[in-house]
């Protein structure tokens, strides 16, 4: 048995899609490990499963991390599977059921896609953290208390927890080092995603991130999304800002009117193939 699917990359983030609408498919956590293994497997940041939407929506999504975690958000992924389902249908708007909400898609010319990613969250439990303070500057160093590397972050989530170091060099600091120690911080119960943020004016960044339960990755929708309401909240930035990613750019609207993030980003179709029995097989199924 096999199961035929699509290889994805929004900005370099690249995904694994399987189109669910018709039959129903149930994975494992070691399914989820085994496909996304790049040595091994096809290869992926994130495993995307297209499920049939409920009442108003297109289809619905599941997304599961590199290490087989289900999470509830990821925008370049939303924005591929939005012109998977535009192109089909032939529409100008699709709906798409996520565990963090319906996300509307819109094309945006020049073969973009634009998504309603939702208002961000800042309280300490919408998060979460683990204690009440003030998500603009967390107390959280890392380094010599009297003299640290970084410290002072924002958090604000998206769909999922992140996790903000504002910098004056994103190059300056060794990203495989701090994301693991932060993604895993006690402060983050449901652990985070970690970035650093360069501001090089108030509608320009440069960021690179640390995907909890993948690693560092070439680009991240959500993480873009959080960065500019976090740097608005500070007063460092404004709210339409271009996020310069390690694969690209990403425009990011904080709108003031209704509150709501809306991120605008390119899609690549790269191939289609399928997925072998060995790689589909296990024996604990994914909740």
């Amino acid at each position: 048995m096999t199961q035929p699917f699509m290889k994805m990359n929004g900005l370099g983030n690249d995904f694994v899609v399987i189109d669910a609408r018709q039959q129903r498919i149930d994975l494992t956590g070691d399914a989820v490990r085994a496909i996304a293994d790049r040595g091994h497997g096809v290869g992926c940041d994130q495993l995307i499963v297209i499920d049939p939407g409920s009442d108003g929506a297109q289809a619905g999504m599941r997304i599961w991390n590199h290490d087989g975690g289900e999470v509830d958000a990821c925008g370049n992924a939303t924005r591929c599977v939005a012109q998977l389902l535009m192109d089909e249908l032939s529409v100008s708007q699709v709906a798409i059921d996520t565990n963090a909400g319906r996300l509307i898609c819109t094309p945006a010319g020049d073969g973009l896609v634009t998504v309603d990613m939702g208002e961000p969250r800042f309280e300490w439990d919408q998060i979460p953290i683990a204690e009440r303070m003030d998500t603009r500057t967390l107390d959280l160093r890392l380094g010599p208390i009297d003299d640290p590397v970084l410290f002072g972050p924002s958090a604000v989530n998206v769909g999922n927890p992140h996790c903000i170091f504002f910098v004056d060099d994103v190059s300056a600091h060794q990203l495989d080092k701090i994301g693991p120690m932060i993604e895993n911080h006690m402060l983050f119960p449901e652990r985070a995603n970690v970035s650093l943020v360069e501001i090089r004016s108030p509608a320009s960044f440069r960021q690179r991130v640390w995907e909890r339960g993948v690693g560092i990755t070439r680009a991240c929708g959500t993480a873009a999304c959080a960065s500019v309401p976090a740097a608005a909240r500070r007063r460092m930035a404004d709210r339409e800002v271009d996020v310069e990613l390690d694969g690209g750019v990403l425009h990011i609207e904080w709108r003031e009117e209704n509150g709501r993030i809306y991120m605008t980003g390119p899609t690549q179709f790269d191939y289609a193939g399928e997925i072998g029995d060995d790689l589909l097989r296990a024996e604990r199924l994914v909740t």
